[in-house]
């Protein structure tokens, strides 16, 4: 059943042009269902990234999609943003909890650790992000496999993102496993992101 797949979760590119990228969003969110935009946005001027995230919530608020950015608590208070996506496993999710309050979204990435996901969980994470779900060059070549998505699926309640060199083949063979595919690079070195997007949601068809 289509209300059983898993949900679009939309991953910024780190830097973005203020002049094009609001429009290209727009079209992104359009085109397809998106049930929340993380701003995963390079650089510590938090002017600058408050430009940015001004003007993607009011993309996305506009389309009821939820908006998280990475680490920056401040900033997504500060912002009338939805939450954070903290980036240091289970380490500040109690702290971000405490400063947001119990309404707000806190996520945080796991890697590939079942343990850091758990205690993430236990800390009062709304969810956790495994990843890479693909292979790369990144993070010493450790892959988040399907058996950790579908143990975490089994076995937890909290929420499960895959993420990470996504393709249409994983996206088939993981969407049974998780609640969440986080897609972000995977779409926006394409010309056309709304429509890669559209092909890879079509994969869990």
């Amino acid at each position: 059943m289509a209300e059983d797949r898993p949900q679009i979760y939309l991953i910024t590119p780190p830097v973005v042009e203020l002049a094009t990228f609001p429009d290209l969003l727009a079209q992104v969110l359009d085109q397809n269902a998106v049930a929340c935009l993380r701003l995963a946005l390079a650089g510590k001027d938090e002017y600058d990234l408050g430009r940015v995230a001004d003007a993607l919530r009011a993309v996305a608020h506009e389309r009821d999609v939820a908006v998280v950015i990475d680490t920056h608590v401040a900033l997504a208070q500060r912002h009338g943003l939805d939450g954070v996506h903290l980036l240091d496993s289970a380490r500040s999710v109690r702290a971000a909890r405490k400063e947001l309050g119990a309404d707000a979204i806190v996520g945080a990435w796991c890697g590939t650790s079942r343990d850091a996901g758990m205690t993430a969980g236990e800390a009062g994470a709304d969810y956790v992000a495994f990843g890479p779900a693909g292979a790369t060059a990144l993070g010493g070549g450790q892959v988040a496999d399907r058996d950790l998505y579908a143990w975490w699926s089994e076995m937890v309640e909290v929420p499960v993102v895959a993420e990470g060199a996504l393709d249409a083949a994983l996206i088939r063979d993981l969407w049974p496993v998780t609640d969440f595919f986080g897609i972000g690079e995977e779409i926006w070195r394409s010309d056309a992101p709304a429509k890669v997007l559209k092909g890879l949601i079509a994969a869990m068809a």
